[in-house]
């Protein structure tokens, strides 16, 4: 089934660029073998928020005691929650057109490409920029003790803080995400194409 979405010209100023803001959580760490407990999306632009998404999500499985206490979110939660593969159609819809966007987006983002694969969705990806990465860029080493995002949220004063629930951490990387384009605009990054390429470049930078 097509799932493919369009990305924004790279020439557009960021103030002019869909970004979603996302944030999962699961059973575990592995893709292959953990499933996605919830979903959070948050939709800005121009440092406006469009929309929100946000559901619970049943993983077809137990939810382990460690996840339960990590998230607030127990097996009982989930039951009459819709399954993976009946969210992703509206998750599709709602991302379409822009730029994701999500800390240690690596994470979410490898669930949600192995969910689709398996549901036989053909999703495109398309422009994803890493709030971890472009702290890397943007912060000092000197200035935090590490690039997490509570962290993060801790050095910007957010009035959202990271809970490990997907929508608490989503409007946190919202805020942390507004604050770093702060601080790279008077590096010239001004431009879609200049945030694509700052990320790219930023990657092999460790924290």
């Amino acid at each position: 089934m097509p799932a493919s979405r369009s990305n924004p010209p790279n020439d557009l100023p960021l103030i002019e660029v869909t970004f979603c803001v996302l944030d999962i959580e699961t059973t575990g760490g592995s893709a292959k073998s953990d499933q996605i407990t919830e979903i959070a999306v948050v939709k800005v632009r121009g440092g406006e928020i469009q929309g929100q998404f946000q559901t619970l999500v049943n993983p077809g499985i137990e939810i382990p005691l460690m996840i339960e206490s990590l998230t607030g979110i127990n097996t009982a939660m989930v039951q009459s929650a819709p399954k993976i593969s009946e969210v992703l159609p509206s998750f599709f819809e709602f991302v379409r057109g822009s730029v994701l966007v999500a800390h240690n987006a690596s994470f979410d983002l490898s669930f949600l490409q192995f969910s689709a694969q398996e549901h036989g969705y053909d999703w495109e990806v398309g422009h994803v920029v890493d709030t971890l990465s472009l702290a890397r860029l943007a912060i000092d080493r000197e200035e935090v003790r590490n690039k997490k995002l509570a962290t993060l949220a801790q050095l910007f004063e957010t009035k959202n803080q990271p809970s490990h629930r997907a929508m608490s951490d989503a409007q946190t990387t919202v805020e942390v995400l507004h604050a770093l384009l702060e601080r790279l605009a008077t590096m010239g990054i001004l431009h879609l194409a200049d945030l694509l390429i700052a990320t790219g470049k930023s990657k092999s930078r460790r924290t």
